[in-house]
């Protein structure tokens, strides 16, 4: 019996040593990279309790998401719906509806509007004629709340509730989802003293909105309209110049060079912070060729006002790591290029934003060659960058006959890699089994004779030999197949 015990020990420890052998077996896959945290940047430290609860960054060219963090979580943007008034003014003025030029009679109601200290505003006196162009500044800097009433009821030909169903239509029309507008300036309607009324809608509502909606929205003002940043890039402004109405107004954007957290290249768009969300911002920025836009949801809490400012370090922060990050270049020369295994001719270079130190991975499809992005494009509706190509026949159909091929063999074979391992495992167990069986065999026979002497049997050679075997064919399977 001790004999027996001793040969299953032996067995056991053959068998444990087999398997720690082929769980260390080296795995040869790609390795896959940690995303960084974009909000880390020792440029711009971002003190405990002010990230930004959601934040997206995109291209403003292709609509190409290169950052994002809860993208889709509902918040509440603030002074920001007054993005989307202004998106609304200038397709007014594309329509012909009105010009730069038109002005606006101040009434009492919005006299007394502009009075409101709950509110942000500007002095309006009455019956001076305001230019929509000064109103514009006035909605963008100051964030005027009455600025912004006069502009929507110009759009709308002073139909309060008709503008709030126009927002919403358009954000459904742009793509905006997650979106919900119940007052054109980001203020609750009930905040305006009964000044504002609108038929049918909550005078509670707060508006709704997501860091995605907010850059598609972005996206489609900075590329339809782009002559709305000239409203929003500079950190001082003046309106109502060489008038008595004049007045002076520093930006609430401290990424805005010149400002408190200048940031080279930001040049606009639009904060906002309320009660319900904190402290938020549309940033857009351009270096070279490449211009980004940014939203930034939820920095700090109304009740600290520090968080006015940590808004612009996180919105720096993460504005900075993505230029670090991404370069816009040529990615395939004009003319003949192979790619997934077609060889295909371009008309034009194909230029693109792509990720420093990594291969661009492409989609080739019906003629059309795209970039492929893992974070995917910010809206559906905005159509990925791509460029048409001419496929050789042959190629083609070369290359659908080796799938074909591939697709039968792969019916009863498995991946190379898979194989190897496999065998090799199979290979190694069998040879320590083999060397533990020659032992146990030797042994027995041993112990039959009643000697000390471990002598060697026809069948413990045998097993000997098969081990030997075994182990250099796992030598063989690992290193040439």
């Amino acid at each position: 019996m001790p004999s027996l015990k001793k040969q299953l020990a032996t067995l056991t420890f053959f068998l444990l040593i087999t398997c720690l052998f082929i769980g260390s077996l080296p795995q040869k896959t790609d390795a896959v990279d940690v995303e960084p945290d974009f909000t880390q940047n020792p440029k711009y430290p971002i003190k405990n309790g002010y990230r930004p609860k959601a934040s997206i960054v995109i291209d403003a060219g292709s609509g190409q998401i290169l950052w994002e963090d809860q993208p889709d979580l509902p918040w509440s943007p603030a002074s920001i719906a007054k993005v989307m008034t202004m998106y609304l003014v200038f397709e007014a003025m594309e329509q012909g509806k009105f010009t730069l030029d038109t002005t606006v009679k101040a009434t009492e109601k919005y006299v007394n509007i502009s009075q409101l200290y709950a509110l942000s505003n500007n002095n309006i006196s009455l019956g001076v004629e305001y230019p929509v162009r000064d109103l514009l500044t006035m909605l963008a800097v100051p964030s005027s709340n009455v600025a912004t009433l006069m502009l929507a009821n110009l759009v709308s030909d002073n139909d309060e509730t008709g503008f709030i169903h126009l927002m919403n239509k358009k954000a459904a029309d742009l793509g905006m989802k997650n979106t919900t507008y119940f007052n054109s300036s980001g203020a609750q309607i009930s905040a305006f003293e009964g000044y504002y009324q609108a038929e049918g809608i909550d005078p509670n509502g707060d508006n709704k909105s997501t860091a995605r909606d907010l850059a598609i929205l972005a996206y489609n003002l900075v590329n339809k309209y782009p002559d709305a940043l000239q409203f929003t890039n500079q950190p001082v402004v003046t309106t109502m110049k060489n008038t008595p109405y004049e007045e002076t107004f520093d930006t609430y954007n401290y990424s805005l060079p010149g400002a408190k957290y200048g940031y080279d290249g930001v040049d606009g768009l639009k904060t906002g912070s309320s009660p319900t969300g904190g402290f938020n911002y549309i940033a857009t920025a351009k270096k070279g060729e490449v211009r980004l836009i940014e939203v930034i949801l939820g920095v700090g809490d109304w009740s600290d006002q520090e968080g006015e400012y940590e808004r612009h370090i996180a919105g720096n922060a993460i504005l900075d790591n993505t230029f670090s990050s991404y370069e816009y270049k040529k990615i395939l020369e004009k003319g003949t290029n192979t790619i997934n295994q077609k060889e295909i001719t371009l008309d034009q270079d194909f230029y693109g934003l792509v990720k420093k130190g990594t291969t661009p991975r492409f989609i080739t499809e019906n003629g059309t060659l795209s970039l492929a992005n893992e974070l995917g494009q910010v809206s559906p509706k905005i159509p990925v960058q791509s460029i048409n190509y001419q496929e050789k026949q042959q190629t083609a159909e070369k290359a659908a006959t080796k799938k074909q091929e591939k697709q039968k063999t792969s019916s009863f074979v498995g991946p190379k890699k898979t194989r190897t391992y496999l065998f090799c495992g199979v290979l190694f167990t069998l040879s320590v089994l083999f060397f533990a069986f020659s032992r146990v065999f030797r042994k027995r026979i041993s112990s039959i004779r009643r000697s000390n002497r471990k002598m060697a049997t026809p069948t413990s050679r045998l097993f000997f030999i098969l081990s030997i075997l075994s182990f250099i064919g796992v030598i063989g399977v690992w290193f040439f197949l």
